[in-house]
């Protein structure tokens, strides 16, 4: 059974929540070369610690709808278009996507999924599946972003500005959020009612200004899924959430902040959660 993320649960969330002449990105396909090092963005929240994420390649857009379909084919979304981001799905989901994605492209797929086996290092209470993933090294196929890499592309690795959104210090330049996202600008305080009434709802992919590396939407929009447990830190080998980044449509402002670190349980799904994939150099 899944569970359904319900809007109290939103209401929480919300309320807790030098230029270079370096050459264009490189892209592949709809992914984008991501040169690693260490943190240049002054406002991550790994600014400074001694993380230094390796070359990979990140997508230049939030999955589609029409992506998702390709490969699963059927469409969970609630808000229906091929350009929407795909929402509506589980980090179970997303895992899947990935496999079968690698195998239709002729990749080896990254993760072990053993569905039977619940995992010991899933501490949720109310996560009915618990499947135990792990990492098929040294495979070549596509898989989620680990926290440090969604953060670190997300800032505009080597050529980042430090900007606070993903692009800019202005979130209306960047992100689609509960005041933008619908027929009018909102104002005053995060109502849900006021939001639903507004015809809120996740944007196309790729309407907003793109960062530093030319990726778009890592501010608003969806939320998006990454690898990592939500822990002290983003090298924690259990708990009861996995880590969200970037913020969505229903979100207050803040949590389209690159820092933002939010949480959801692995079965959860709702419509402002999606994700983006990544594939190791």
């Amino acid at each position: 059974m899944r569970k359904l993320l319900i809007f109290p649960v939103l209401v929480i969330l919300v309320v807790i929540s030098a230029c270079s002449s370096e050459k264009p990105a490189e892209k592949k396909g709809d992914l984008v070369f991501v040169k690693g090092g260490s943190f240049k963005n002054t406002k991550s929240s790994f600014y400074g610690k001694n993380i230094t994420p390796a070359d990979f390649y990140i997508g230049k857009y939030e999955v589609t709808q029409r992506e998702w379909v390709e490969i699963m084919g059927s469409n969970p979304s609630q808000f229906r278009g091929d350009d929407l981001p795909v929402e509506m799905v589980s980090w179970y989901d997303v895992i899947e996507y990935c496999n079968q994605r690698s195998l239709k492209e002729g990749l080896t797929p990254v993760y072990n999924i053993d569905k039977q086996t619940k995992d010991p290092n899933n501490k949720s209470e109310y996560d009915p599946l618990k499947w135990t993933v792990t990492i098929h090294e040294g495979a070549n196929g596509y898989r989620l972003p680990t926290e440090a890499e969604w953060e670190y592309a997300a800032g505009g690795g080597q050529m980042s500005k430090s900007y606070t959104y993903s692009g800019s210090d202005r979130a209306e330049e960047a992100a689609w959020y509960w005041r933008n996202a619908g027929d009018r600008y909102l104002s005053g305080d995060w109502n849900w009612s006021s939001i639903e009434s507004n015809n809120s709802q996740p944007r196309s992919v790729g309407l907003k200004k793109p960062n530093e590396l030319g990726l778009y939407d890592m501010s608003g929009n969806v939320r998006e899924w990454c690898w990592d447990w939500y822990g002290e830190d983003s090298a924690s080998s259990g708990g009861a959430f996995r880590v969200v980044k970037g913020g969505g449509w229903i979100g207050d402002v803040s949590s389209s902040e690159l820092s933002f670190r939010g949480k959801f349980e692995a079965s959860g799904f709702g419509p402002d959660q999606g994700f983006r994939v990544s594939r190791s150099k």
